[in-house]
């Protein structure tokens, strides 16, 4: 059975950094393409980012690409989005969640974790 937890969101003013961090449970992290995306109130959920099964590539959107990074430790299970430069149009709950493939695509995604609220104020 696989887990996958997500933590380090909160409350935080424009301009700061975040990083958030996916721990995977139950199969080894490496079996898979790691993605984040967000859900802003009233919206669709938007990919965010992806990262290859061994970390050698990461594909991010427009919207965050300069600001925000991801990276993985697979030794440690763990998936990581830094966030700098954060906005108030950051916010959002962000999801990571994990496929067999790298994709950008949410519905190519088998599972998720149950999200963290990240909230930037202006």
């Amino acid at each position: 059975q696989v887990s996958l937890v997500e933590s380090g969101g909160g409350l935080v003013q424009a301009g700061v950094s975040l990083r958030l961090s996916c721990t995977i449970s139950g199969r080894p992290s490496g079996m898979y393409a790691m993605g984040w995306f967000r859900q802003a109130p009233g919206k669709e959920r938007e990919f965010v980012g992806v990262i290859t099964q061994s970390g050698a590539s990461t594909l991010l959107a427009d919207s965050v690409k300069g600001r925000f990074t991801i990276s993985r430790d697979n030794a440690k299970n763990t998936v990581y989005l830094q966030m700098n430069s954060l906005k108030p149009e950051d916010t959002a709950v962000y999801y990571c969640a994990a496929a067999s493939r790298f994709t950008n695509t949410a519905r190519e995604y088998a599972y998720w974790g149950q999200g963290t609220q990240v909230t930037v104020s202006s």
